[in-house]
């Protein structure tokens, strides 16, 4: 059955990192009741934007709790054939931004919609390194871009990594130069954050010891201007803002400004972890729970084989992880006092394959794409690979999000009760993310 997607799929005007990374209270997407798959037609956005609890009228029960958004497993394939999207950011018109990292192509896609899929066109070419797991990497919409038309990309060149802003048909002009690179371990993410300036992430290029070096810009967390200078407020007086990390792809912010990342571990563990300024994350000291002071403790951990988690977003009070070796996606409640509530539940194991990118649309909806012709997807690509996917989210009544407690998972154990010595903790080598 064949997908149809109507043009027009979000409103002017809704776009920007900020929009997309945070809690997604505007216009939540309407969800039939079904199990979902690509060949099923996706949720329909509703026209109505979502308000605060209403009151009931006197007499009835009292107030109404609030409609909390929640992730569906009805999902849309929007586009095909692909050559392994890194990263998806919108533009004010609805359309939605694309990096290819093996081709440096920047795509883009929609509003409208040809042969029952969204429009895919050229809007900027790259030269990249495209070597290991380098190449053209995050993108970040500046949240004026309806006045300044810029955006942001994260791309390998020969020497280094480096941050660029650029417009449509335009040429890349570097605002950071200098991030160490290697065929593994680069990073790579851009976002705006609810401040309004841009976050990066970098990997530690593998040279371990860099990342905790304060004056390296290798395994870290940096926070700049759009000119590429050191925010106001920085820990350290530079771009850096976290430290001690080996390779974070993923960056999101809950709806109280509180910032999340996912960390690519080495043998034993990934992680997901609770950003603050100036923290040191222990790598390569410390791989997943039990590291002492001075390093900062993960609030989730996995397996590899279970994980090896790319792309982070927040869906209401939902972590959304999309995860490349674990094909999967892996959805965590979190708390008002920044905890995550219980285990971590999968989602679409197996479905698409290794999921890279997981990007909250200006609908409300979940996007995500594939990563499976980059060589590491066991009996190679499948017919339409790569795709971006579009998953459904609705709402249900199930209280205030803000009143919501708990204390943190269980450290140094993965969803699922996997134990050292199991399959998915011994063994793995790079080439298996």
């Amino acid at each position: 059955m064949g997908v149809t997607v109507r043009s027009g799929l979000f409103p002017p005007g809704a776009g920007t990192t900020a929009y997309r990374r945070a809690w997604a209270v505007g216009v939540l997407a309407a969800v039939a009741v079904t199990a979902g798959c690509s060949d099923r037609p996706g949720p329909q956005p509703s026209t109505e934007p979502a308000g605060p609890p209403t009151t009931a009228p006197p007499g009835d029960e009292g107030p109404q709790t609030p409609h909390v958004p929640e992730v569906t497993d009805v999902t849309e394939v929007l586009a095909t054939d692909l050559s392994v999207p890194w990263d998806i950011d919108f533009l004010p018109d609805g359309s939605a931004l694309v990096t290819e990292r093996t081709t440096g192509r920047v795509l883009r896609l929609g509003p409208e919609s040809e042969g029952g899929r969204l429009r895919v066109s050229e809007v900027a070419t790259i030269d990249v390194h495209a070597v290991g797991e380098g190449g053209l990497l995050g993108i970040a919409v500046s949240p004026r871009y309806a006045s300044d038309r810029t955006f942001f990309v994260s791309y390998t060149t020969p020497v280094d990594n480096r941050i660029a802003r650029m417009s449509l048909g335009g040429e890349p002009e570097p605002i950071l130069t200098g991030i160490p690179s290697a065929a593994n371990h680069n990073g790579g993410q851009l976002a705006f954050g609810p401040d309004g300036y841009l976050y990066a992430s970098t990997g530690d290029a593998g040279r371990p010891e860099l990342a905790q070096d304060p004056d390296s810009l290798a395994g870290k967390i940096l926070r700049m201007t759009p000119d590429g200078a050191p925010a106001p407020g920085n820990p350290f007086g530079t771009v850096v803002w976290a430290y001690g990390l080996r390779n974070v792809q993923g960056l999101a912010w809950d709806s109280t400004g509180r910032m999340w990342a996912t960390e690519f571990g080495n043998q034993e563990w990934d992680e997901i972890n609770l950003i603050e300024p100036g923290n040191n994350y222990g790598w390569p000291v410390v791989e997943g729970t039990g590291g002492d002071a001075p390093y900062t403790e993960p609030l989730m951990t996995w397996r590899p084989a279970e994980a090896a988690c790319s792309g982070l977003a927040v869906v209401g009070v939902t972590l959304v992880a999309a995860c490349l070796r674990g094909q999967r996606l892996w959805l965590m409640e979190l708390t008002s006092s920044g905890t995550i509530l219980g285990a971590a539940r999968p989602l679409l194991v197996e479905e698409y394959g290794r999921l890279r990118a997981a990007v909250v649309a200006p609908d409300g909806s979940l996007w995500l794409t594939t990563s499976n012709r980059d060589n590491r997807l066991r009996g190679g690509p499948r017919p339409g690979d790569d795709r971006v996917i579009r998953v459904g989210v609705t709402s249900s009544g199930e209280g205030d999000p803000d009143n919501r407690t708990g204390g943190p998972s269980p450290g140094g154990s993965a969803p699922g009760g996997s134990a050292p010595g199991d399959a998915a903790g011994t063994g793995r080598g790079e080439g298996q993310r």
